[in-house]
């Protein structure tokens, strides 16, 4: 339904509205509908030039000699939204807003970061993580168990791979992405037909029939740049990389991890290089992901090896205060940025992630609880997000009163919130305002559709200011 909004504000020109589902709801600016097209594209189409602005400042993707660069560049309905769109093109919009997971990814893809095997490719070295790439191609995953067993450095002398080719398919696996030349495109589909990558090779082959479909429809069009990119904010390549995870979890706790693989898998990919342990259970862990994604877990490992016991080579280190559970939820956050929580267990998932400093799984605890905001919890909940510096979770809480008002009007718990509020300003005047009653009049107040919505309002406004004066409260 959200996705359906987005595409109907772009065409519109809604802008209050996008905004409204981009931040609040973050609904993703590059979906695409069933005719292959993009809220920028309609955007351009209708002319709203503010919303292509904000939509390109938000991530939209718009690379020139690209085909959907190209096809919004076509469709623009003004010269000064082709302007836009071309100054755009000056700046990648991946440096202007980069998604947490996809940064770790890139981060410890360019190397540096506990890798444990190089490819020497015509005397170019790539640093890389046997784990990573046995989880992404069974191809890695047979010749580490085989033809490269136990060796450091790769030499790849074939003069069918290019290094050049050789790192964007590296690339490739580690981020879900593609980005190259038309004209160096055979260079990569040789090494992918190699690694026994289809379903990239099904990806090259869509792309390049929309590329020949663009070119043969806009005359003077002409695309060539091909970019690759996961349209399911990398949904693949989570899933194999869950591989990791089930791997990791002891055998007596695999009956509790959320999407478990039906079936061991033939080759081993674990790899491990930590281990921690949990109550009296050991997880197989990776540096690469702990620490690469916590800097809690980079100092416990790098600053405190002198606690450790050891498992052969490998350091055991022993975390305390935290049930298998939900230790169990956050090893599933770190490899694939995601895991399923439910209501009785997420408050003490959001307590682990802001111990942990993983922002991102409070930020997916803090999603998960909206969905459970009733007039009997969004006062607890509230004070968590408040606890836990939680704005949006704070501001959805905030919505939430404004659109049950009545009840929370009448409620005592909700009058000593609003009184601690008050209180909570120090050398309190008249004219300072309180936050909660803030956030609930700009509910009420921004979203007017209509003239018979304008009358709901000011009455909903009339309440509150009612609500103030019996309480003695000037907000």
């Amino acid at each position: 339904m959200d996705i359906a909004k987005l595409f109907h504000f772009c065409k519109t020109g809604d802008l209050q509205n996008l905004i409204y589902l981009v931040e609040e709801k973050e609904v993703d600016v590059n979906v695409r509908d069933k005719w292959d097209s993009t809220p920028l594209y309609y955007a351009c189409l209708c002319g709203h030039k503010k919303m292509v602005k904000y939509l390109l400042y938000n991530g939209a993707k718009c690379e020139a000699s690209t085909f959907d660069g190209e096809r919004c560049l076509y469709g623009a309905l003004t010269d000064e939204i082709r302007s836009e769109l071309k100054k755009h093109n000056m700046i990648s919009s991946r440096l202007i807003r980069r998604d947490m997971y996809d940064e770790f990814l890139r981060r410890i893809q360019e190397g540096n970061c506990y890798e444990d095997v190089i490819f020497d490719v015509h005397g170019v070295q790539f640093p890389a993580h046997k784990c990573i790439l046995s989880a992404r191609s069974e191809y890695f995953a047979i010749q580490f168990k085989t033809r490269w067993k136990d060796r450091r450095v790769i030499s790849l002398r074939n003069e069918m791979i290019q290094s050049n080719a050789f790192g964007k398919i590296l690339r490739y696996l580690y981020l879900g992405c593609l980005e190259t030349q038309f004209d160096n495109l055979d260079d990569c589909l040789n090494i992918a037909k190699q690694c026994q990558l289809m379903g990239l090779m099904e990806k090259i082959e869509d792309v390049c029939r929309r590329k020949f479909s663009l070119e043969s429809m806009k005359v003077g069009v002409q695309v060539n740049m091909m970019i690759i990119e996961p349209q399911d904010k990398s949904q693949e390549l989570k899933m194999d990389l869950g591989q990791l995870v089930n791997e990791a979890v002891p055998t007596a706790l695999k009956k509790w991890v959320p999407g478990e693989l039906p079936f061991e898998p033939e080759t081993s990919l674990l790899y491990h290089d930590v281990c921690f342990q949990v109550e009296d259970h050991i997880f197989n862990c990776h540096k690469v992901f702990f620490c690469g994604r916590s800097d809690y877990f980079k100092a416990l490992v790098e600053d405190h090896f002198g606690e450790c016991c050891h498992n052969g080579d490998v350091p055991v280190i022993k975390i305390k205060d935290i049930s298998v559970q939900v230790f169990l939820l956050v090893l599933q956050y770190i490899y694939q940025d995601n895991c399923e929580l439910s209501e009785g267990i997420v408050f003490e998932v959001l307590c682990a992630a802001d111990l942990y400093l993983l922002p991102g799984l409070k930020r997916l605890c803090a999603k998960n609880m909206v969905q459970y905001l009733d007039v009997q919890n969004t006062l607890p909940i509230l004070q968590s997000a408040r606890l836990f510096n939680l704005p949006r979770l704070e501001s959805q809480c905030a919505e939430f009163i404004a659109n049950n008002l009545s009840w929370f009007l009448s409620d005592i718990g909700f009058v000593e919130f609003v009184k601690e509020d008050a209180q909570s300003i120090k050398e309190r005047e008249e004219t300072d305002s309180i936050d909660i009653i803030d956030e609930i009049r700009y509910y009420i107040s921004n979203f007017v559709q209509n003239y018979s919505d304008m009358e709901e309002a000011q009455e909903r406004l009339r309440k509150i200011d009612d609500f103030l004066f019996e309480l003695e409260l000037d907000g």
